[in-house]
């Protein structure tokens, strides 16, 4: 099967004002999120099944491809959005991360340690040992409260049963089930309120249920996690309605499934939302084939930044929503063998990047 690429052609979009022929001017941040795929240490955790990640282990994950992978990382996460914002981003949502002590090691890469990025984290009960996270840069960005809002969710007893996914994504991600009360455990949602310019900002980082045992069979759990986050948000919005909502991450859902549509209830269009809605740029994208990860030569995507409506308005005073992409440049892309054309992930002769795109958005203010 022939894949196309999306490139994105991105248009000038500071008007001129006619009446002075004076160009306008903003402030520019990216928003950028990227699933890191199996970023571990060579530790082995007692408390987690990370025995594959470590030198002795099935990867053979040693000090060397552990600094490697690092680098690999550093060098994309400083790179996505610089098409129209030359700065790296100031937000990057993140996921499949073992511990702080990696995102620890990742900030100091040289690529990124001059941008002296925080990092908020939290373990969460996922029982590989991966969690999501948020790193900032500082000087722009100054939090005021996070949380991490577990997600509860149950498989019916005795209910072990699997089935053939339509787009089950190849993944050491399986879901754990508890053999006593048949909790599964998953990554909690975090959720992190501050400043960026004396704008109060709300992010919501994800990373939802895995499709292991079935894209239909699991779908009630990240379902769930919709309407976790449509909780969230719903939250957030009672406290303050013009709070400005940012949700991205790993859906292991496309934006047509339930879980974003229904739980979530976001829209594909800026004009189908409503007050205290969700708009989702990627739905068009996803539409169109383009992709953030592949399976058996099909293209979904997975990952997705949506915004709520307060950050669609017009008056751009304050930050709004100005466009979308994804960051699938040439080096992150399988270039020979069965796998050509997809995302370049780890493999037994190769430290890859990961085996999603990473996707990013622009908020933009007037310049006073």
């Amino acid at each position: 099967m022939r894949i196309t690429y999306w490139i994105p052609v991105l248009f000038l979009f500071f008007p001129i004002v006619k009446s002075t022929a004076q160009q306008k001017k903003y402030v520019i941040h990216t928003v950028a999120f990227y699933n890191f795929e199996n970023l571990f240490d060579t530790i082995n955790d007692p408390a987690t099944f990370d025995e594959e990640w470590t030198p002795t282990g099935l990867q053979r994950w040693t000090f060397d491809k552990y600094e490697k992978k690092l680098g690999n990382l550093a060098r994309v996460l400083s790179e996505i959005g610089s098409a129209e914002n030359t700065d790296s981003p100031t937000f990057i949502g993140g996921c499949e991360i073992e511990n702080r002590s990696v995102l620890e090691d990742l900030v100091k890469q040289p690529k990124l340690i001059e941008k002296d990025y925080g990092i908020i984290h939290f373990d969460s009960p996922d029982k590989r040992g991966i969690d999501v996270a948020l790193l900032f840069q500082k000087k722009k960005f100054q939090p005021t409260s996070y949380s991490n809002i577990p997600l509860y969710i149950y498989k019916e007893s005795g209910n072990t049963s699997e089935s053939k996914a339509s787009f089950e994504e190849k993944t050491d991600d399986e879901l754990q089930i508890s053999t006593k009360n048949y909790r599964v455990y998953t990554r909690d949602q975090l959720l992190v309120t501050g400043f960026l310019d004396g704008e109060e900002i709300n992010i919501i980082v994800n990373h939802w249920p895995s499709r292991s045992g079935g894209e239909k069979k699991s779908s009630p759990f990240r379902e769930a996690a919709g309407a976790l986050n449509r909780k969230i948000i719903d939250s957030l919005q009672r406290i303050n309605p013009n709070a400005k909502v940012i949700t991205l991450g790993d859906l292991n859902d496309g934006p047509y499934n339930k879980s974003v549509k229904i739980g979530l209830g976001a829209k594909a269009k800026k004009a189908e939302v409503l007050p205290f809605g969700i708009y989702n740029p990627f739905e068009e994208m996803a539409k169109k084939g383009f992709g953030t990860i592949a399976f058996r030569d099909a293209w979904d995507v997975f990952d997705q930044i949506m915004v709520s409506e307060t950050l669609l308005q017009s008056d751009y005073s304050s930050f709004r929503y100005w466009k979308a992409g994804i960051y699938n440049k040439s080096f992150l892309i399988q270039t020979s063998g069965q796998y050509k054309g997809y995302p370049l992930r780890h493999s037994n002769t190769e430290i890859g990047f990961s085996d999603h795109f990473p996707v990013y958005i622009y908020l933009i203010k007037e310049k006073k």
